[in-house]
């Protein structure tokens, strides 16, 4: 449960890459990259994480920076939220990150958080976060999916004993952008799509994400092909601020007039991981961008969900989230 003091562990700062890199493969499982930190250094402090060492990244340029490629663009996984936010590339050619970064908490989270630290935080369950030995805590019960539990946050999709969901806002914009992660280590580097940077936990309980010890996030790539694209970005939450998305939905879309020629359209905290609406996608291809269009998109978008004790609202508030995404873009 809640603790009142952080355990001991000791801090590296590293100046370069390489040094950051060789750390991580000498510390192993003990080791912690940090970004942000402002995920991270709760963990610690409730105890539901125990770290021998935390490599911190901040100081490390090669992680820095927004750069124009000829294949599209590179962001530093430790550039800021805010600078995402506010960068006019971003805002001229991929609309839909810098709505999905404008939602994050607050603006002094968005200061300091990163977006290699976002999409790299744990998941926000309360039953989990507070040190109960739940299956992704490596025991043998969910909280969440018990009969009373609350879990109005919770997912509607692809539940395999963990009901939790990824708290990243723009995780799923990364994935309606087809995104890549630039994942390194001591011996070289792996270059991950977005949609598969996230872990089922039918395929790992006990991991958000793709990365292995000694591995460090260094790079997101967005590529040019959705650049400029039509796009949509909502995000529905108990507050205005300072809050994690109840659903939200990021869609990138191609048109010739009024017809869809293409799309990626992502829903997130209805899964653990971003939920990409494939089947949405098929069906819309080459229709018209109209409310017929928007109906038989949101119906789509809820079959097979399946709902827990708490979040029956979440079918109708996806529903009506991917028919504006189809028919406002």
């Amino acid at each position: 449960m809640l603790k009142d003091m952080m355990p001991h562990f000791e801090l590296f700062q590293p100046a370069s890459l390489d040094d950051a890199l060789d750390l991580a493969d000498r510390l192993g499982d003990g080791g912690w990259p940090l970004a942000g930190g402002l995920d991270s250094l709760n963990s610690f402090k409730d105890r539901s994480k125990r770290i021998e060492a935390a490599i911190d990244l901040a100081g490390i340029a090669e992680l820095q920076g927004i750069r124009e490629t000829d294949d599209g663009i590179e962001i530093g996984a430790m550039a800021t939220l805010t600078e995402i936010e506010r960068h006019p590339l971003i805002q001229e050619r991929y609309g839909v990150l810098a709505d999905a970064v404008r939602q994050v908490a607050t603006p002094q989270i968005r200061n300091a958080g990163t977006l290699g630290g976002n999409v790299c935080q744990d998941t926000r369950c309360w039953y989990y976060r507070y040190g109960l030995a739940c299956y992704r805590a490596g025991g043998n019960v969910c909280y969440a999916d018990t009969p009373g539990a609350m879990n109005r946050e919770h997912c509607i999709f692809g539940a395999d004993r963990c009901v939790a969901v990824t708290p990243s806002d723009p995780a799923p914009a990364l994935v309606a952008l087809d995104a890549e992660m630039v994942i390194r280590n001591a011996r070289g580097e792996r270059v991950v799509k977005a949609e598969d940077f996230f872990m089922e936990p039918s395929i790992d309980i006990t991991q958000m994400t793709v990365l292995e010890p000694g591995e460090i996030l260094t790079a997101i790539r967005i590529p040019a092909t959705w650049a400029g694209a039509t796009f949509y970005f909502e995000k529905v939450a108990d507050r205005n601020t300072w809050d994690f998305a109840l659903v939200s939905v990021a869609a990138a879309m191609t048109l010739s007039g009024n017809t869809i020629d293409d799309i990626r359209i992502v829903c997130g905290a209805v899964q653990c991981i971003p939920r990409r609406l494939t089947d949405v996608e098929r069906a819309v291809r080459g229709s018209p961008k109209n409310e017929q269009t928007a109906e038989r998109a949101g119906a789509l978008a809820v079959r097979g969900a399946k709902t827990l004790n708490y979040n029956h609202f979440k079918i109708p508030l996806m529903e009506n989230l991917v028919k504006r995404a189809i028919r406002d873009a």
